[in-house]
């Protein structure tokens, strides 16, 4: 059986395969998350986002939805055994400030959770690199359910690829951190963490950048650039008065289907 699903979604929003990815080692990468975006319409489509702390998963602005269902502590999807699953409003998603829809200027949002996750060994939250962590990263991962090498189905399993960052100059005027080659991430993988190192999370996974030689550049909005605002919103966001966002109209059909394991 084929389940489809069908969200209305950006225009940049990531279209390309992994290639060269494999499955990760079960529950290595606790911070993963994986969004269910539902439409009013009850269309679905998925992001991925990484967990923060209890109360807080990030992902990408442009993954914005009228509500969400979040996966916690998830590998295989057809195994939901443990999983913990959050029921999500989009009121509950806050963008960067800044952030712009059109050309995907500060692509990065804060999911508040409406019950806490439970942290155990399967769920756990990753750090976030800061202005002081050093030089431009150049040895990352990426990972996520997303679509794989010339299908449009979502991965049952949980995947991962290393890529390398480049640094040229189209990066550089976008500010942001960029990838190339035949590793990237796939239709759903928008909203996973750029992880390098040091293990701490550098990046959101974001849209491709065209190039001027027809090829695309994988681009992935800064975290360390962030960090004032994102520890901002996490303080207003636990104050009672928080305003209600209004989520932003967004353009393009894309679909996606998830298909059952052979």
């Amino acid at each position: 059986m084929i389940i489809y699903y069908k969200l209305t979604l950006l225009t940049l929003v990531l279209s390309h395969a992994i290639i060269g990815g494999h499955e990760a080692v079960p529950h290595s990468r606790p911070y993963m998350v994986l969004l269910q975006m539902n439409s009013a319409a009850g269309q679905r489509a998925h992001c991925a986002g990484f967990l923060l702390n209890e109360d807080f998963v990030m992902t990408a602005a442009h993954c914005q939805a009228e509500s969400y269902k979040v996966f916690l502590g998830l590998h295989n999807y057809h195994d939901q055994n443990g999983v913990q699953h959050v029921n999500v409003p989009g009121r509950n998603a806050f963008p960067m400030k800044g952030y712009d829809p059109v050309n995907i200027k500060n692509d990065m949002m804060l999911l508040k959770l409406s019950t806490k996750a439970k942290l155990n060994d399967k769920v756990k939250p990753i750090a976030l690199a800061d202005r002081d962590d050093g030089s431009l990263p150049k040895a990352c991962v990426i990972s996520g359910w997303g679509s794989t090498e010339n299908s449009k189905y979502m991965s049952v399993k949980f995947l991962e690829v290393n890529v390398t960052l480049t640094d040229n100059e189209l990066c550089a005027n976008t500010n942001m951190y960029c990838s190339e080659g035949e590793r990237e991430p796939g239709q759903g993988d928008a909203g996973g963490p750029l992880v390098c190192e040091d293990g701490k999370a550098y990046g959101v996974i974001s849209a491709g950048i065209p190039n001027p030689d027809g090829s695309t550049i994988q681009g992935y909005t800064k975290i360390p650039d962030h960090r004032d605002s994102i520890k901002e919103h996490k303080g207003k966001l636990h104050s009672p008065t928080t305003d209600t966002v209004t989520i932003i109209p967004v353009s393009k059909e894309h679909h996606i289907c998830v298909r059952d394991a052979d």
